[in-house]
């Protein structure tokens, strides 16, 4: 901690900081709040999008197990595009899963068995789940790092600045205190001095004239 100046100036620096700080940290304190709120919002969807992708995965196994078949459904679509959004959480950048767009090759329907048709629908939305996963994913890290950050703002203004800027306005003030109290100490010693250099001067003055 660097040496404060014990002045007027340094007092009304440091008043004015301990204002900043004071009215800064309920806002960090909301954010932490938003902050975690989005992260158990991220986490329920992340199960909710992971109970659907077992139901599937259990789906597709039957499917298996009763169509021997050996088809490869992948290969009779492909994804074409797919759409990312951004959006905003209490003040940072993440990414928002809008869809995807699938694009199916031909196929002889003829040669292929009943069930492949619906096994692409299953398949597509398979897909499309595991890559809202993957995103809800980072959006839970991105907002897990602003949360980290947010608490370590909260700590420093709330543990070392705000008790810093307290702690250099006492010093400053009992300093303060001091010099006022010295001065007028000096004041009364001073004037006390004159008052006895003028009654030795009276003094003086009526032996002369006795």
């Amino acid at each position: 901690m660097a040496k404060i100046k014990l002045t007027k100036n340094e007092l009304k620096k440091q008043r004015d900081a301990l204002k900043r700080y004071t009215r800064y940290l309920p806002t960090l304190e909301l954010k932490k709040q938003q902050l975690l709120a989005e992260i158990r919002r991220v986490q329920d969807e992340v199960r909710d999008r992971q109970i659907k992708m077992d139901a599937i995965e259990k789906h597709l196994a039957l499917w298996v197990a009763v169509f021997a078949e050996d088809i490869d459904i992948t290969s009779l679509f492909f994804v074409k595009k797919i759409h990312i959004d951004n959006g905003n959480i209490a003040g940072i950048d993440i990414p928002l899963f809008k869809g995807i767009d699938f694009e199916e090759k031909a196929y002889d329907y003829m040669t292929y068995p009943l069930w492949v048709d619906a096994g692409i629908e299953i398949s597509k939305k398979f897909i499309s789940l595991n890559k809202e996963l993957e995103i809800l994913h980072q959006q839970e890290t991105l907002i897990q790092e602003e949360l980290r950050i947010t608490i370590q703002r909260i700590n420093l203004f709330d543990k070392v600045m705000i008790p810093r800027s307290k702690e250099s306005i006492r010093k400053i003030r009992i300093f303060m205190g001091d010099q006022d109290t010295a001065a007028v100490v000096r004041g009364k010693i001073s004037k006390s001095k004159i008052e006895k250099k003028k009654r030795n001067k009276s003094v003086r003055l009526e032996k002369v004239y006795t």
